[in-house]
């Protein structure tokens, strides 16, 4: 027997066939993030910043070239294409979010790259000094920055557009790592309010992993239902499967666990204000803008493609989720005090609008969403910028008695960041009103009248957390010995530039985003 399986011929392994240029915007980000790590290996330290800041910025032009060249080209049809063993999907809502996540993290970069609101860039020269000791608080005096954000943010930004372009469960499960484990060294960067900073990491860390814990047993149980862990198999034996349902809920429960908390969707929102707090204020632009994008660009995904069959049995329990996560945002955002947890809940009240477009499991249902994420990014991406110009000796004055009368020192500042707190709000002529009105009558049109009744009252709750800042920065005497408005650098007004246009362009003329969100629906 042993001779005859020796003379047996091994079978060949099937090479997965890899269309490179579909894949090519994500490729290029991981491949720009590793030659990151080599420049941070071998650069002299005096070099550092500025070549990374070039590679960066290069790095995320260059695949936002191969996504327009890939996305014009007359090969991609509306039904896209699946590469990598049908691992990943590169469709119309793949291809819409990646040039989000793309312009958002320009933008982002840009905030991280800054040195001049803070004297020397928002991040630690060196991360290991303990926290409170005469080498710390002389670092926060030095011009050095710890540039393996760079490197850092890359892997950040690849694993998201991985996550919103996976097409099984493992693949979008290790993308979920690839995304979190870079998110969790940069919040506990910060230069000042270390101790804040390293708490708000570890906070993070930890309910990321019992998150990730979530996931990956819903996964296991998902794999013993289906027997596969592709989302099309999934759906496949959901529709057709005479075994009992028991694995598939609990399954889809556990799975969903996991992609609510990256969204920061209520109740499972316990990270959020605590982490947007704590971290450097880009990184939390970077988070509040970029993760929330991806987490969603998931959810929709595994909504539509695994589990479209099944609505009937979970889409009460998200209804549930959406208002629990509108109430929370809207009424305790009401009681805060300090502006970065104030938009920490505000995040958390538009997880849940958000939320509402997700199960309306439409056509007009997703675009609806897409639309909502590009809005939402830019808006709260410029709102954090606007944020870190606000300064005392201490560094950020976030607290909301910083505020008052903000408009006599600085009425540029105040005017901007009034314009954005509107859009947040969702007033008229701001890309926030048509966010809301395209998500809501998607859900309208899908049945969801009493849904959407309910996100208007408490989208009316919310307006009042943002009117108060308003009315404290117009209505208000400053103090005399108050925080003053620092002249931002090159590129933090580029950044905030960027938001506000992009703010009051999707406000007026929003016909060419919904299209381009509308081309096509997911492949499988």
């Amino acid at each position: 027997m042993l001779v005859t399986l020796l003379a047996q011929q091994p079978q060949p392994i099937a090479t997965p066939s890899i269309n490179y240029a579909a894949v090519a915007p994500m490729l290029i980000v991981f491949g720009v993030a590793c030659v990151s790590v080599l420049f941070e290996a071998f650069l002299p330290k005096q070099l550092r910043w500025s070549m990374q800041v070039v590679l960066t910025l290069a790095g995320i032009a260059a695949a936002g070239v191969a996504l327009v060249i890939y996305a014009s080209a007359d090969s991609t049809s509306s039904a896209g294409t699946t590469t990598f063993a049908k691992a990943i999907s590169v469709d119309r809502p793949s291809l819409f979010l990646w040039g989000t996540l793309l312009l958002l993290a320009l933008g982002a970069v840009l905030l991280i790259a800054d040195r001049s609101v803070e004297p020397g860039g928002a991040f630690v020269a060196q991360a290991g000094i303990r926290p409170g000791t005469l080498q710390d608080r002389a670092q926060v005096q030095s011009t050095g920055m710890q540039t393996e954000v760079f490197p850092l943010t890359l892997f950040a930004l690849g694993g998201m557009m991985a996550f919103c372009a996976a097409n099984d469960l493992l693949t979008m499960f290790i993308a979920l790592e690839v995304l979190s484990l870079p998110l969790y060294l940069m919040c506990g960067l910060a230069r000042r309010r270390r101790l804040l900073s390293q708490e708000s990491a570890v906070k993070y860390f930890l309910l990321g992993a019992f998150s990730s814990a979530f996931f990956l047993y819903g996964l296991a149980l998902l794999y013993g239902y289906a027997n596969s862990v592709k989302l099309a198999d999934i759906a496949n034996a959901a529709a057709g499967s005479d075994r009992s349902d028991t694995l598939l809920f609990a399954g889809l429960g556990l799975l969903v666990v996991g992609l609510l908390f990256k969204g920061s969707v209520g109740p499972f929102h316990t990270w959020t204000p605590d982490v947007y707090q704590g971290s450097p204020t880009p990184v939390t632009a970077f988070m509040a803008a970029c993760t929330k994008v991806a987490a969603f660009g998931g959810i929709l995904r595994v909504l539509s493609v695994a589990f479209s069959s099944t609505s009937w049995e979970w889409r009460g329990v998200l209804w549930g989720v959406a208002i629990i996560s509108m109430v929370i945002g809207a009424i305790l955002g009401l009681t805060q005090t300090d502006v970065k947890r104030m938009i920490a809940y505000s995040s958390i009240a538009h997880a849940g609008f958000l939320l509402v477009g997700a199960i309306a499991m439409t056509s007009q249902g997703l675009s609806s969403t897409l639309f909502y994420l590009l809005a939402y990014g830019f808006t709260t991406l410029a709102a954090f910028g606007v944020v870190s110009l606000v300064r005392d000796g201490n560094g950020e004055a976030s607290h909301l008695s910083s505020w008052a009368g903000l408009a006599k020192r600085s009425p540029v500042v105040a005017g901007v960041f009034t314009f954005l707190l509107l859009a947040l709000a969702g007033i008229p002529l701001t890309s926030g009103f048509v966010g809301k009105f395209v998500v809501f009558s998607a859900a309208l049109s899908d049945g969801m009248a009493p849904l959407v009744v309910v996100a208007l009252v408490f989208s009316a709750v919310a307006a009042f957390f943002y009117l108060r800042v308003i009315v404290l920065m117009y209505f208000s005497e400053p103090a005399a010995d108050g925080p003053t408005v620092t002249v931002p650098g090159a590129f933090t007004t580029t950044a905030i530039t960027l938001g506000v246009i992009v703010t009051l362009v999707l406000g007026l003329v929003p016909s060419f985003a919904l299209n381009w969100a509308g081309g096509g629906g997911f492949a499988s």
